[in-house]
Parts: C-alpha cells; structure tokens; sequence
C-alpha cells in the first residue's frame, strides 16, 4: 500500500529529468533558445505578432552607446535597466529622477556614474554568465492596485505554463521584503496558487508552508480575483504560437494603465510552481 503511494505520487510530479526528457527536448529545439534566453529578441518576436510588451525606450549593445543614449535616458523621469539575458532578477534597477540624480526601488540614489558603470557591467555579462550582453532601458510598471493593495514596494507578476499553445499551470509570485521587490521565488517572494480556469487566487507559499495572507503587509489575497484573466490567458497562448517553442513559461505583469504585458518567456521553467498549487505537472500535461 505505502509503494503505490509513493509510485503515485511520483506520476503525478514532474521532476527535472522527466522535463527534460519528455518535454524540453521534444519541444523546444535548442537553436531557437536564443528567442526566449533574450530578452530584446523575445519582445521583437512578439511585438510583429501585437503582443502587449513592455516599451523598450533603448537598447545599448557597446561601451560607446552608453554615452550615445545617455542625453536621451536623462529625458526620461522613470525607468527601468535591464540586462537582456539576465536570469533570477539580476541586474534590474527600476529609477525614478530625483533632481540630479536617480532614485531606485530600494530607496538608493543613483549618480550618471554610478548607472553608467552598471551599464558597463551589463555589457561585460556580470549578470548572464559572462555572456556578451546589452542593456535594455524600458517602461517602468506600475502595478495594478490589485497586487499594489497586497505589497505596494516591487511588481509581481504572473507564470503561466503553456503546452502545445494551451495555459496548463499558472501561479502568482508576489515580492516581499525579504526579496526586495522581486518576484522571484528564490530571493524570497512568494509564489500564489491561481485557479487557471478562473484567474482566482489560493494559498501562497513560500518553502516552509502554506498561508492566506502576505507574510510582511498582512493582506489577505486568498480568494482575489486576478482582472484581465481572460485576456491574460489569450496573450499567454498568443505568446506561445508566435514563438517555436511549444513548452514555455509565460511572465506576465499587471500594468495599472496599461493592463496585462509580457515581461519575458522561459523556455526551461522551473517546478516550483507545482508545489505553489500542491498539484503535480506530470498529471496536468498527461491529462492533454
């Protein structure tokens, strides 16, 4: 009896091995990795096919565009800097001017040397594994009051995992202060169960347990209703005919005027979120 507990439970998790093998590999050919692995391609892609995506206000490839765009960065009031194939959150500064200088997210001010030297290290690959990479300085979200309400210091946004151009899995990751406005699980957000048919949120979760209420602000988001999730779902399978690659991760953020945007795709996404919904990938993706 206790065998056919474990053999069932394991038919029902996908591992990584089992990912690979049954889904990665047969799915996403290797040599389209690049689309999703970088940023400013991935937007290219979705933006032919209007795909809502965030604004890209410049992209900096050499040391000497750093100084070509720096009169235009200094006309925005807000922004954000990313490296184009950073992982995990890496490298990302979300600014607003504050006189001579910029402000980010955590409260620190920024100089032009001090940003100029971040643009640097983005170019040489701190952020993406030493890979050559490019600076993208793009829209900063402001997001929809209803993840604000839940913790208003960072942006969450939303996975969801598409097969075969069908939204399979999906789950919220909310920042926290642990993370420091990220929503990334593994500097400290939280991951949120969501109800893929009706875009309502469950239990949140976070390593060591399951709870109803962000740990920092109190705020219960158990049973919210995600706006959009009808669209949400569409731009999710949308995203997924565009690109060839047929398993993805779909991240998506809530703009307060924009609406929904796809902030990136992931061609290896991770497992966690089975554990978010307490329900197993291998059993969602055989179900066809």
């Amino acid at each position: 009896m206790k065998l056919k507990v474990i053999t069932d439970f394991y038919e029902k998790v996908l591992g990584i091995n089992q990912r690979n093998r049954s889904y990665i590999y047969p799915s996403n050919p290797r040599k389209f990795f690049p689309i999703a692995d970088d940023k400013a391609l991935t937007k290219k892609f979705l933006s032919q096919s209007n795909i809502p995506v965030l604004q890209t206000y410049c992209l900096i490839s050499t040391m000497g565009e750093i100084n070509s765009f720096w009169d235009k960065i200094c006309q925005l009031n807000e922004f954000a800097i990313k490296p184009a194939k950073g992982r995990a959150g890496g490298g990302i500064l979300v600014l607003k001017r504050q006189n001579e200088t910029w402000i980010d997210s955590s409260g620190h001010l920024q100089t032009e040397k001090e940003l100029k030297r971040h643009m640097a290290d983005i170019i040489f690959g701190v952020y993406s594994f030493g890979l050559w990479d490019k600076v993208m300085v793009e829209y900063r979200v402001y997001p929809h009051p209803v993840f604000e309400n839940i913790f208003p210091h960072g942006v969450a946004d939303i996975r969801i995992i598409v097969y075969n151009h069908v939204p399979k899995i999906a789950m919220a990751r909310i920042p926290t202060y642990k993370s420091q406005g990220k929503a990334n699980l593994h500097q400290g957000a939280i991951g949120v169960s969501i109800n893929i048919e009706i875009g309502c949120m469950g239990e949140g979760y976070d390593y060591k347990g399951y709870f109803s209420e962000h740990p920092d602000t109190g705020v219960r988001f158990k049973g919210i209703q995600i706006p959009f999730w009808k669209e949400i779902l569409e731009i999710s399978k949308k995203t997924s005919q565009t690109v060839p690659l047929r398993y993805i991760g779909v991240d998506i953020v809530l703009d307060k005027e924009k609406g929904p945007l796809v902030m990136e795709i992931n061609a290896r996404p991770g497992l966690e979120i089975q554990n978010v919904n307490r329900q197993g990938l291998g059993e969602i993706l055989r179900a066809g």
